[in-house]
């Protein structure tokens, strides 16, 4: 049978740009004292993903929505990363993602990750609206109460995708779980130039024993094929991507530590500038690219690894770096 949520989901994948979905009705109305408990257990939630971990990042497609369509091969990988508190503020709470890499030659490297920032009760998010849009989008005035918005960000803290859910309990297990949510392609597959360009998704987290998890239960999309890349978007394959943090020490945490250090005035400019633009533009507009994931990645990148290396002074790195977002973001 073909429940409501069910045709609800079918109707969001068949729109570009449209808001997709609800997940979840409206939370229900408690009084003053559990809703004071509800929001600490969910700052407490949010505030344990921060720490060190091995990663794994498993990710499977299974079904194709197609009968032209072949999934690709499993494809596990793996590695250290340093989560950090970099902002905490009640309401909001920002945590920022630091992967420590080991080469051929034993040398370590540092690269700025992924961030996420949660906010509580929120009255818009920023969503993905297709080939290198994004648009501030409201959350529906009934669906704030008791939920948080997450929004996720590129190494170079340019946007990638938000969306808003609730945190609850079933079985024992915590978890939030996000609205159907637009994301365009991760680099996995943008490089490899599938027939799809985007995502469909509902993003969990929940804390565990040894850590916490991130699932994804991803739809790849695409334009029908044939269409030249304009026609009605359909569903390709569904992929399935469990992320685990797996609590760990035995690697050069000291590192991450000296990289943010060395960068961390310099990043917060740059968040500050991504902000500015969104403002401005009611969301905002970047050209995707798929090895860095957007036209702004390796030069911010880069610039931060001058001034950890001390070939640039902070001011220089700000003033360059938010050239590169006034350069990327004009229209």
């Amino acid at each position: 049978m073909k429940t409501p949520l069910f045709r609800s989901a079918l109707l969001a994948a068949s729109l570009l740009c449209a808001v997709p979905a609800y997940a979840d009705a409206p939370v229900a109305q408690t009084d003053a004292t559990a809703q004071a408990a509800a929001f600490q257990a969910d700052r407490a939630s949010i505030l344990a993903m921060a720490g060190n971990y091995k990663v794994t990042f498993d990710m499977r497609e299974t079904t194709p929505w197609r009968s032209d369509y072949t999934p690709i091969d499993p494809k596990v990988s793996g590695g250290h990363e340093s989560v950090r508190v970099i902002e905490d503020s009640g309401r909001r709470i920002v945590l920022q993602h630091l992967l420590v890499v080991k080469d051929d030659a034993g040398k370590v490297h540092v690269i700025k990750h992924w961030r996420q920032d949660w906010t509580y009760e929120p009255e818009n998010v920023l969503s993905y609206a297709g080939k290198g849009r994004w648009n501030l989008e409201a959350v529906p005035p009934a669906m704030r109460a008791g939920r948080w918005s997450q929004t996720v960000w590129q190494t170079d803290d340019s946007p990638r995708y938000g969306g808003w859910g609730q945190w609850t309990e079933e079985g024992g297990v915590r978890r939030w779980r996000s609205s159907w949510t637009w994301r365009p392609l991760a680099r996995r597959d943008a490089v490899r130039n599938p027939p799809y360009d985007r995502y469909l998704a509902i993003n969990r987290h929940s804390p565990s024993p040894t850590g916490w998890i991130h699932w994804q239960d991803n739809i790849k999309m695409g334009p029908e094929p044939g269409s030249n890349g304009n026609g009605k978007i359909v569903p390709f394959v569904q992929e399935s991507v469990l992320n685990t943090y797996a609590k760990a020490e035995d690697f050069d945490v000291a590192a991450a530590d000296a990289y943010w250090t060395a960068t961390k005035d310099y990043w917060a400019s740059i968040r500050t500038a991504w902000d500015d633009a969104v403002t401005r533009d009611h969301g905002v507009s970047v050209a995707e690219v798929a090895e860095t994931g957007s036209a702004s990645g390796e030069r911010l990148m880069d610039l931060a690894d001058q001034l950890q290396q001390r070939k640039l002074t902070t001011a220089a790195a700000i003033q360059r770096g938010r050239a590169v977002i006034a350069e990327v973001t004009r229209r």
